[in-house]
């Protein structure tokens, strides 16, 4: 069972910069996809990004592409979202997120929640205008 804990999150203004990290628990969560999701008050979570296990394959939800960089450091057992530019519909609790099953995250799957099976309690951004 790996466990997720991300950190971070605050409150900031729009245009501002946030990184957000999320450590996990074992070392075999370095095999995994790992992704970020968000959930703003009175929607479902959403898909913000995806990353292979080494790095180099990335998936970015539209709305974020550009303005958020996901990375990792599998030697931390870390994952990271840089976040920049940030707009007031950016707020929401970000979660991580794992999956046992998958190395390379596939196109359409990677944003379905239901491929995860690991998450974080996530952590709050609020981005004031």
């Amino acid at each position: 069972q790996v466990q997720l804990v991300e950190s971070g999150g605050g409150l900031v203004q729009a245009g501002d910069s946030l990184r957000l990290s999320c450590a996990a628990s074992e070392g075999t969560a370095s095999t995994y996809v790992l992704g970020w999701f968000r959930q703003a008050p009175g929607k479902e979570r959403e898909f913000v990004a995806a990353i292979s296990w080494t790095g180099r394959i990335t998936h970015y939800a539209d709305s974020v592409k550009g303005r958020f960089t996901i990375s990792r450091d599998n030697a931390r057992n870390a994952l990271y979202l840089q976040m920049n530019s940030l707009k007031p519909e950016d707020t929401a609790v970000y979660y991580c997120a794992a999956d046992r099953y998958r190395q390379v995250p596939v196109p359409g799957r990677a944003a379905n929640r239901a491929e995860y099976d690991y998450w974080g309690q996530g952590t709050q951004v609020t981005v004031s205008s």
